[in-house]
């Protein structure tokens, strides 16, 4: 249904983005309380939450952190899983770079899994949204999750402070991770990828610094991209001998 007025844009995408809170809530409220249990105060975990606004990407700097990796390592790690925010900007960028530069820089700061998500596809699916209609929505699918990772962060820090010293909760980062890769394996090549990164990740597990997964993730892709490459050739070479 074509939208009437950007105010009508913005409720539709808080409407869509509502089903996100489920997922960004425990992973904020988690980070909190690991980040308290790492030695990070409230203070400090919540400006970690409001500059980088990126689960994988603090989870990644977190444990770096626990390792007591210098500080560019951390730094270079956490971009190195935000690159995909780049692919992200780029897919965005025909459907909002006419809009006012302003909110184009407050669109940046928000750019996340579901706010890309969600605007691509309905920018895809409804093409008589205007440029103003379009921002409106980009920043409805944002409110909730936003709301929502922010207060969880913060209240996974408080209970955190309040937890005994010492009480194991390792275990919970690689189960957080898991959780956030297992649903993206739906593909030939997603699956390929993640098998390459494993076998590369536990080779490199020497490596100073945890240095093996920045290797490990490149030769993901790389696999995975090739895997992709492979498969949309296959088809083509297909048709081609049956043309002969």
């Amino acid at each position: 249904m074509p939208f009437t007025t950007t105010k009508s844009a913005f409720w539709a995408g808080v409407r869509d983005g509502a089903p996100f809170i489920a997922v960004a809530g425990p992973f904020a409220l988690l980070f909190g309380v690991l980040a308290t249990e790492a030695g990070l105060s409230v203070f400090e975990v919540m400006s970690f939450s409001l500059v980088v606004i990126a689960g994988a990407a603090q989870f990644t700097a977190l444990q770096l952190m626990q390792d007591q990796a210098p500080t560019v390592i951390v730094l270079l790690s956490a971009l190195a899983v935000n690159l995909r925010v780049a692919m992200y900007s780029a897919a965005l960028t025909p459907y909002l770079g006419r809009a006012p530069l302003w909110q184009r820089i407050f669109a940046a700061y928000l750019l996340v899994d579901q706010s890309y998500a969600l605007s691509h596809a309905k920018f895809e699916e409804d093409a008589s949204m205007t440029v103003p209609q379009r921002m409106g929505y980009y920043f409805g699918t944002c409110l909730l999750v936003m709301i929502v990772w922010f207060g969880a962060s913060y209240a996974g820090a408080a209970i955190g402070t309040t937890l005994p010293a010492g009480l194991p909760l390792d275990f919970a980062l690689p189960i957080a991770f898991l959780s956030m890769v297992a649903p993206m394996m739906r593909t030939l090549p997603h699956l390929i990828a993640a098998g390459v990164a494993v076998i590369v990740a536990l080779l490199g597990v020497a490596i100073p610094y945890s240095l093996g997964l920045i290797v490990a993730g490149l030769a993901g892709m790389m696999a995975g991209a090739q895997a992709e490459l492979w498969l949309k050739t296959e088809p083509m070479l297909a048709r081609d001998e049956g043309d002969t």
